[in-house]
C-alpha cells in the first residue's frame, strides 16, 4: 500500500515522502491518526504542486538543520546516573535524558529525533544519532558518570574554606543540608 506521509514518522520516512507500508499499518494506524493519506494519482499530483510551491521554504529548513548540526558538532555531554559498585547503571539512558542535557546546554532538540542505538548499561562513552533533517544527520558523543563524583577543585576550595573560616563553612553547609565529611 502506497501512502503519503503528512509528518515525520520515525523509521519510516519524512513529511511528504511516498512510502510503501503494509496495509494494516497504513489503514489502522497511520491514516486514522492523520500521519498519512492514501497515495492516489490525484493526491500525488497535489503533492507535486505543493512541493513546487514550498521549495524555498524547504531550503530554509535545510539551512536551519545544517546550522544546528554545526552547533552540535563539538558537543560532548556528561550524564550523571545511579551506578552500582560494579559500574553498571540502574535503568538505562534514553533519548529523553540526552535531550534534557542538551537543553541545559542551550540546544533545543526534540527527543524524537535522537536515536540511541546501543543499549546503555555501563559507565563509559557512547554515541547517539541526531536526525535533524533527512540530509543532515549528526553524531553526538556522551559520557556516563557517577552522580556524586565532584571535581577535584571543589575539594581544594572546601579545604581552604575549612581552615580559613571554620564557623562560616559549618553554617554554610548546615543551611543547605549538605552532608559534610572532614577532609
Amino acid at each position: 500500500m502506497e501512502i503519503i506521509l503528512k509528518e515525520d514518522v520515525v523509521n519510516l520516512g519524512y513529511k511528504n515522502d511516498i512510502v510503501t507500508v503494509k496495509s494494516g499499518y497504513g489503514r489502522n494506524y497511520l491514516i486514522p491518526t492523520g500521519k498519512a493519506v492514501i497515495a492516489s494519482p490525484s493526491a500525488k499530483k497535489m503533492l507535486a504542486e505543493e512541493l513546487k510551491q514550498r521549495a524555498h521554504k524547504l531550503e530554509k529548513i535545510k539551512k536551519d538543520a545544517e546550522a544546528m548540526a554545526e552547533q552540535l558538532k563539538g558537543v560532548t555531554l556528561t550524564i550523571a546516573t545511579k551506578v552500582s559498585a560494579t559500574g553498571t547503571i540502574f535503568g538505562s539512558v534514553t533519548n529523553i535524558q540526552i535531550a534534557e542535557e542538551l537543553e541545559k546546554l542551550g540546544h533545543k532538540v526534540d527527543r524524537k529525533i535522537i536515536v540511541v542505538k546501543d543499549t546503555v548499561k555501563e559507565v563509559g562513552s557512547y554515541k547517539a544519532i541526531v536526525k535533524l533533517h533527512k540530509e543532515s544527520v549528526n553524531t553526538l558523543k556522551y559520557m556516563l558518570k557517577k552522580p556524586g563524583s565532584l571535581e577535584p577543585g571543589f575539594f581544594f576550595f572546601l579545604r581552604f574554606l575549612f581552615f580559613v573560616e571554620r564557623d562560616y563553612i559549618k553554617s554554610f553547609l548546615a543551611c543547605r543540608y549538605i552532608n559534610f565529611v572532614y577532609l
